[in-house]
């Protein structure tokens, strides 16, 4: 009787080496992500800091240029989930208005409580979203002459709301403070080491869960890094903004992590959940990727697209109260201008595909701290605004180019 043994390879062993040429081998075959935003961002910040050292890194600074984002930053998290499908929102920015406009109707005109006031805003956003949805996926009419028209006609209710030349303010403490206020730098510490305990925690199980099922996982040495390197992040900007940053501290002390930063965070949170870790999110990819295959998968696809626009018009509806709160009011020029402009830019040149089926909730962050980045610290050099645009549009347009040679590269390499 014979014996046979049987011999198991044993696994690669991952090294940085291994990291490193895999993550060579991804950006050869046109998966570049966000590292040129990332790249570019960093090059602006230091260009800036040799430049303006006294002011542009300082503290408060730092924390104005948070507030100063935040806005167009909410916006383009909204647009990256129709911008998934391959289609536009001209509209987006007067939607912001618009619901901030019946936010200040309701709770400054009426004398609503601040809650059903809220709730007014973000179902006005969501209703628009609707009907838009509505016309481009059930009609068939191009998202382009839809939003098109809802640009207009929403700059025209939005004007009828506040009435030509006036503006509605707000009186009440808490929706002021949404992109002006701090919370404690206790509370800041707290929410920092939630922040960091619930990543590292969520990563690890999901890891040990898809280990066990014999699914692919993600190498033990990369989830160090990643786990490392958020928690050094989320550290070094709790401690700057811990920092007294008041003028005058004796007056008033200025200092903990901003309100509108924990928007954005929370907003990212959820947004990326719904795209990464749900089966609309799945369909939402799949749509943007090939429709015609999504539909012959069993996909609804007219209802992705509808339920995609009102996504994007809701949290176009807590951008424009984001724009709002700075001011304290609400005008007819809130969520116009370069605002859609500018939100468009950020999640393009944050790695949002303008073909579809590539992008993510972060690439609207990380874009829209470039634009904001480079407003600030243009104004910091008193450079005029027709150079301040000139600079975006370059930026947008690289990030444009990077967007198609990257795609060109994914065909070529047989992973698109």
């Amino acid at each position: 009787m014979s014996a046979t043994t049987e011999t198991t390879a044993p696994a690669e062993r991952v090294t940085l080496g291994t990291l490193w040429s895999g993550y060579i081998t991804k950006l050869r075959g046109g998966e570049v992500g966000s590292l040129p935003a990332i790249l570019g961002l960093v090059a602006l910040v230091v260009v800036f800091s040799i430049m303006r050292p006294e002011t542009f890194t300082n503290a408060f600074n730092f924390a104005n240029l948070i507030g100063q984002s935040a806005g167009v930053t909410v916006l383009a998290m909204g647009l990256v989930f129709v911008l998934l499908l391959g289609e536009i929102d001209l509209g987006a920015g007067y939607t912001g208005g618009v619901s901030a406009g019946v936010l200040g109707l309701t709770m400054t005109n009426h004398g609503w409580p601040v809650v059903p006031s809220l709730i007014a805003g973000l179902a006005t956003g969501a209703v628009i979203g609707f009907f838009i949805g509505w016309l481009v996926a059930k009609l068939g009419i191009p998202s382009f002459v839809v939003t098109l028209a809802t640009f207009l006609g929403l700059q025209g209710v939005l004007l009828t709301i506040t009435g030509e030349g006036g503006a509605i303010a707000y009186h009440d403490n808490f929706i002021n403070k949404l992109n002006s206020g701090n919370i404690p730098v206790w509370l800041g510490w707290t929410l920092a080491a939630l922040v960091v305990v619930g990543y590292v925690g969520l990563t690890f199980l999901q890891n040990q869960r898809r280990a066990r099922r014999g699914l692919t996982s993600q190498p033990l040495l990369l989830w160090v890094l990643k786990s490392a390197t958020l928690t050094v992040i989320v550290f070094l900007v709790t401690l700057y903004l811990s920092i007294e940053r008041g003028p005058n501290p004796a007056l008033k002390s200025i200092k903990g992590v901003p309100i509108s930063l924990l928007v954005i965070i929370g907003l990212l949170l959820v947004l990326s959940f719904a795209l990464g870790r749900t089966r609309w999110g799945r369909h939402v990819y799949a749509v943007g990727g090939n429709a015609e295959a999504a539909r012959r998968a069993g996909i609804n696809v007219a209802s992705i697209r509808l339920t995609c626009f009102m996504v994007s018009s809701t949290v176009a509806a807590i951008g424009g109260i984001m724009l709002a709160s700075r001011t304290n009011s609400v005008s007819p020029t809130t969520g116009g201008n370069t605002t859609l402009l500018y939100a468009v830019g950020a999640a393009v040149i944050g790695g949002t595909s303008l073909f579809g089926g590539k992008g993510r909730i972060l690439d609207a962050l990380i874009g829209g701290t470039v634009v904001a980045v480079i407003q600030n610290g243009m104004g910091l050099l008193n450079k005029p605004q027709g150079t301040v645009w000139m600079v975006t549009g370059v930026v947008l347009l690289v990030a444009a180019s990077v967007d198609a040679i990257s795609r060109r590269r994914t065909a070529a390499s047989g992973r698109g």
